[in-house]
């Protein structure tokens, strides 16, 4: 198949999906966390598909590792997050499951894709 956009990566698709799964869970926070925590995991979530996009769209391998690693390192904050919210009072029974998979898969793919990207490039064929 042939990726014609960064919307056709499923890595983006389930990096989106991550973005609403942390929408919805800090929506449970108290309003008191509006702009704290809640913020700062939005803002982690977010930076997620938003730098696949824009590495996806640069002419370079080197540029799309390097925004690639910067999606991988929001995802690296987003989990320590998610870490501090579970010991929190508020948020010890708040149901994670489901940024907890979305976060882990769009991890394993964004570590598999840099693994990938870093081999040395087999032809000259532009990214796809």
């Amino acid at each position: 198949m042939m990726i014609h956009s960064y919307c056709d990566l499923i890595v983006w698709q389930k990096s989106s999906d991550l973005v609403e799964a942390v929408y919805e869970l800090v929506s449970h926070f108290p309003q008191s966390e509006l702009y704290e925590l809640s913020a700062q995991m939005r803002r982690s979530a977010v930076s997620i598909p938003s730098n696949i996009a824009e590495g996806r769209r640069k002419k370079t391998r080197k540029d799309y590792c390097n925004f690639l690693q910067i999606a991988y390192g929001s995802g690296g904050e987003l989990e320590a997050q998610i870490i501090l919210a579970k010991r929190l009072p508020f948020g010890r029974n708040l149901d994670y499951s489901k940024v907890d998979d979305l976060l882990n898969q769009v991890m394993r793919m964004l570590n598999k894709m840099l693994c990938s990207l870093r081999q040395p490039a087999k032809s000259n064929k532009p990214i796809s």
